[in-house]
């Protein structure tokens, strides 16, 4: 089954639910800011999606009030005390699909090519 991960407010992770929903697509949704994910699990996000810059909503306010010492991590472990204390920063959704496939950020193309619906 398909796992969206993201914010239960965030209107992108809403309307990815939605457009799932729409078609038919089994999935569950997690709420990484209630149910936060194991170091591990970033870390696997962070190399399936190019890097922890990658994986990172740096136009956030979140991202755009943190101290400039937060905004530039030197380690895994940064990353990760990082993200643990400001989950939200992660881009949403993540979405990982049963072959393992991670992906992020939610567009009608983009999930119409991911899971095979035609127009």
């Amino acid at each position: 089954m398909t796992v969206l991960y993201g914010l239960s407010n965030c209107d992108t992770c809403r309307k990815a639910r939605k457009w799932l929903d729409r078609f038919g697509i089994a999935h569950s949704f997690v709420d990484y800011r209630d149910q936060q994910q194991p170091p591990e699990t970033l870390v696997e996000w962070k190399d399936r999606l190019g890097g922890w810059d990658a994986m990172i909503n740096k136009s956030s306010t979140t991202w755009r009030t943190l101290p400039d010492s937060r905004k530039s991590p030197q380690s895994d472990a940064e990353w990760k005390l990082l993200l643990r204390e400001y989950p939200q920063l992660i881009r949403r959704p993540v979405v990982v699909t049963e072959d393992g496939e991670v992906t992020q950020g939610f567009s009608d193309n983009g999930f119409r090519k991911r899971f095979g619906v035609g127009a």
